[in-house]
C-alpha cells in the first residue's frame, strides 16, 4: 500500500485542515501512470465508495482503486517551495 512521508503527511494536513470539512477530508488522487493527463490530486470532502484510504496520523489520502492498484509499491513524498507544494513519487525501499 502507497505510504506517505513525514513532510507528505505534514503537508496534507496542512492542505486539509484549511477546509470546513477537515475531521473527514483527505487528498483524493486518481488516473494511473499511463492516463493522457498522470494522476490527478483533488481535495476531497470525504472517500468515495471503493477508495482505498491510507493515513498517516491524522493525514488522510484517498487512492481511486485504478491508482491504489498501481500505487501499491510507492510513497508519496511533498516539497514546499515558496510556489507551492510539489508531491512526487518514489519506489518503497
Amino acid at each position: 500500500m502507497l505510504t506517505l512521508t513525514e513532510n507528505a503527511a505534514d503537508a496534507v494536513r496542512t492542505i486539509v485542515s484549511q477546509t470546513p470539512d477537515a475531521q473527514t477530508a483527505g487528498l483524493r488522487i486518481q488516473g494511473t501512470s499511463s492516463s493522457p493527463d498522470g494522476y490527478a490530486l483533488t481535495l476531497a470532502p470525504s472517500p468515495t465508495p471503493g477508495d482505498a484510504v491510507v493515513e498517516t496520523g491524522d493525514a488522510r489520502v484517498f487512492l481511486e482503486q485504478d491508482a491504489a492498484d498501481e500505487l501499491d509499491d510507492k510513497v508519496l513524498d511533498a516539497q514546499v517551495t515558496d510556489e507551492g507544494v510539489r508531491f512526487a513519487l518514489a519506489v518503497q525501499q
